[in-house]
């Protein structure tokens, strides 16, 4: 029998090189097609200016609300169940910043402390607390035994009117009573981004645009705005708060009852306080569907049973035009940008 030869070709010849090549060249053509994978670092951003002289400071005060409940206090779910569950207001003292907003055997939760104005939710005075507080302002203890200690903006909550705050110190909850009163430094209503067009900045303060900077926040060179999310979401799944005329109180919501979308995008990971970013959304004049457009925002209620509900989102930035890129990033939560 004839024996057949087998070549064996060279790790290092010409041919394996040329290849070796061509492979790197289509590498670089795919990483420059999809930026939104590309590190933050690595694409030459610019930082964000913003009319950061013109913008106005000024106090407003919330109390710590208590926990609602309606009566009956069923909640209807979905899928036609009934639950009774904890809901929105008071002290959540096991489900902050960085917390899970979807797996917890509540309605609506609001992280931390919740604050509400004492003259009631459909007051001008309680409207003035919801819209002029910006998420990552400066909140101070100004009543009870927490008095002089500080914390930061997390969240607004539509229809309760509430806003959402927390400290980076857990000890404080232990000297946290109903009824205590907050200042908060109102600050970052009116921003407006000046070196970059078609994005829109809404409910930011300057404490969080330097924590986002910090963390690879910038423009790219080709005039959009790169900005790190913990998660994607469609914006076909978004609910209760569509309509509304503005986006610069309150939220609107993630509905995670479609189990293949959510095991898609990872929904059921989403935390309380993370950044993401909501793809066909447009947030400029109220909360629409817009193809191409792109609203970042920040998680500040949990899941919901209910019809309609979910998650809740609080408008950060958002682009009619899809000048927005978002980046990937696990580590993109208030709790690593505003309580390292």
């Amino acid at each position: 029998m004839s024996k057949t030869k087998v070549q064996i070709k060279n790790p290092g010849s010409p041919e394996r090189m040329s290849q070796a090549w061509i492979t790197l060249v289509l590498v670089i053509i795919f990483l420059a097609a999809c930026p939104g994978i590309i590190p933050a670092q690595g694409r030459n951003l610019i930082p964000v200016e913003y009319n950061r002289d013109e913008l106005v400071k000024m106090a407003v005060m919330g109390m710590i609300g208590e926990a609602r409940m309606n009566y009956p206090p069923y909640r209807i779910g979905a899928d036609g169940s009934l639950r009774v569950l904890p809901g929105t207001g008071s002290i959540t003292y096991n489900f902050r910043t960085g917390d899970t907003a979807v797996n917890l055997a509540g309605d609506h939760v609001e992280p931390a402390v919740t604050l509400v104005h004492p003259s009631g939710r459909a007051s001008g005075e309680s409207r003035g607390l919801n819209v002029l507080s910006c998420i990552g302002n400066e909140v101070r203890v100004i009543s009870g035994q927490a008095r002089g200690v500080t914390g930061y903006v997390i969240g607004k909550h539509g229809g309760s009117e509430h806003v959402m705050v927390d400290f980076k110190d857990g000890a404080v909850f232990d000297n946290l009573l109903l009824g205590d009163r907050m200042h908060i430094y109102a600050y970052g209503v009116g921003m407006e981004l000046t070196n970059i067009d078609g994005v829109k900045a809404i409910n930011v303060s300057p404490n969080l645009m330097e924590a986002l900077t910090a963390a690879g926040m910038g423009i790219t060179p080709e005039g959009k705005l790169q900005i790190g999310v913990a998660l994607t979401v469609p914006a076909k799944i978004m609910g209760s708060g569509l309509g509304q005329n503005h986006s610069y109180s309150g939220d609107y919501d993630i509905q995670l009852f479609d189990e293949q979308v959510v095991a898609k995008y990872n929904l059921n990971s989403l935390r309380f306080g993370d950044i993401v970013a909501i793809i066909d959304a447009d947030s400029s004049f109220g909360r629409i569907f817009k193809t191409g457009a792109v609203t970042i925002g920040v998680i500040t209620h949990s899941g919901s049973i209910i019809a309609g509900h979910g998650p809740g989102v609080t408008t950060l930035f958002t682009s009619t035009e899809g000048n927005i890129v978002p980046v990937t990033d696990p580590d993109a939560n208030l709790k690593n940008l505003l309580f390292k």
